[in-house]
């Protein structure tokens, strides 16, 4: 199972907890409007907030990137650039390993790794 946490204003914010669950989070559950996040040029969880194709708050992209950053190898670093685009932008090469994507048309922002005040769902 995935890690879940809801963000402020109640979306459901998924983790992997592997490889093999990055890539089935992002692959086969994601919907390509869903928003997916990951540490930048470092390893770490998949980390996608399912929109329902609702608009996103300025807090929720900023509660998943805060987890995408706590899940990653920069848990104990001060901030963490974490790279965010649509679910749609995220593609694998062929033959990569599990949990290995490429994407484009991202954004970025520095978060800190704290997820003491987003709510843990199970």
């Amino acid at each position: 199972d995935f890690i879940t946490y809801i963000s402020s204003t109640g979306h459901e914010i998924l983790v992997g907890r592997n490889n093999l669950q990055n890539d089935a989070l992002t692959f086969k559950i994601a919907k390509k409007e869903d928003f997916w996040f990951h540490a930048k040029n470092m390893p770490g969880s998949h980390v996608v907030i399912r929109t329902n194709g609702d608009e996103l708050t300025d807090d929720e992209y900023v509660e998943a990137a805060q987890i995408a950053a706590y899940y990653s190898k920069g848990k104990n670093s001060g901030t963490v650039e974490v790279d965010y685009t649509k679910k749609i932008n995220v593609r694998k090469p062929p033959n990569a390993k599990p949990g290995f994507v490429i994407y484009d048309t991202n954004y970025s922002m520095l978060v800190k790794p704290d997820i003491t005040d987003i709510k843990f769902y199970c």
